[in-house]
């Protein structure tokens, strides 16, 4: 019984980052129609600058959480101003360019932060653990699925019942009448890539206290966040967490029942996602 909670609360855990790193790339497919492959490394840049506030400075970890989400963040936002303005309904450019700049701010990290990697870090008052059913579980995990349930709820309550979050949606469902109606897609496109991309930095600072920072961080993380969108569904809040709680939970369970097959068990869960419902458990028909 204890290793069903604990893998439970391992697959929850790791699923609620894997929401964080979806999320705010999957929002920027569906309202912009942009395929940002460089959201992977937007995350490692999160958890680098997370790690310089927070372990190097010394700084709360609050700070380094901010901070990794601000730096990210203004890093979306100059590639989305300086380069992606220009490309929109251009998907081949835009998965060109935006994948080029992962190769362009590995190097950067690598330059600036060295190869070596880093080690999860976490605030002080969430290190150590609590015991569950007599076995010891780390405070950091229980953290990660609290912060990852309010993001949910705040990124919902944002995109379903506010003014900004109906915009969002006409400008997802029909660009040209939105712009007719006078909204500024321009500038509330520029509002949602940074907000993502804050996000990306906001999770690569939260995902540290699990998976640390390392160079190879961005490209990996990428292909989790399109394994997460393609089983949720592209521009979907809801459909990001419930893809990243199952994929979550099948490669923690995976991991524990067939650990010959773990890598293999979120491929086959998009696969299956894919043969019965194309367009993603919650997403939006094209």
């Amino acid at each position: 019984m204890e290793n069903l909670i604990i893998n439970l609360l391992n697959g929850i855990s790791y699923g609620m980052v894997l929401f964080l790193i979806a999320s705010g790339m999957s929002i920027v497919m569906g309202a912009m129609d942009i395929t940002n492959l460089s959201h992977g490394v937007l995350y490692m840049i999160g958890g680098y600058v997370g790690w310089t506030v927070s372990v190097k400075i010394g700084a709360p970890f609050a700070v380094g959480l901010i901070a990794g989400g601000l730096g990210a963040g203004l890093v979306g936002l100059g590639i989305e101003r300086g380069f992606l303005r220009s490309l929109y309904k251009r998907p081949s450019e835009q998965v060109l360019l935006t994948f080029g700049f992962v190769y362009i701010l590995s190097n950067l990290c690598l330059w600036i932060w060295g190869g070596w990697p880093r080690m999860p870090f976490t605030a002080k008052f969430l290190s150590g653990s609590i015991e569950i059913l007599g076995r010891a579980y780390p405070k950091a995990r229980f953290a990660t699925i609290v912060v990852g349930l309010v993001l949910a709820f705040v990124l919902w309550w944002l995109q379903d019942r506010t003014r900004v979050g109906a915009m969002v949606r006409a400008g997802m469902d029909n660009k040209e009448m939105a712009m007719g109606l006078g909204i500024n897609l321009e500038l509330l496109f520029a509002v949602v890539f940074f907000v993502a991309s804050f996000i990306a930095g906001l999770a690569g600072v939260i995902g540290a206290q699990l998976l640390g920072v390392y160079n190879a961080l961005g490209l990996e993380v990428l292909l989790l966040a399109l394994i997460v969108i393609i089983v949720g569904g592209v521009g979907s809040i809801q459909g990001a967490l419930l893809g990243g709680i199952l994929i979550g939970l099948v490669d923690a369970f995976g991991k524990a029942l067939f650990p010959k097959f773990a890598m293999f068990t979120m491929y086959f869960t998009m696969i299956i996602i894919l043969l019965v419902k194309p367009s993603g458990l919650l997403g939006r028909k094209s």
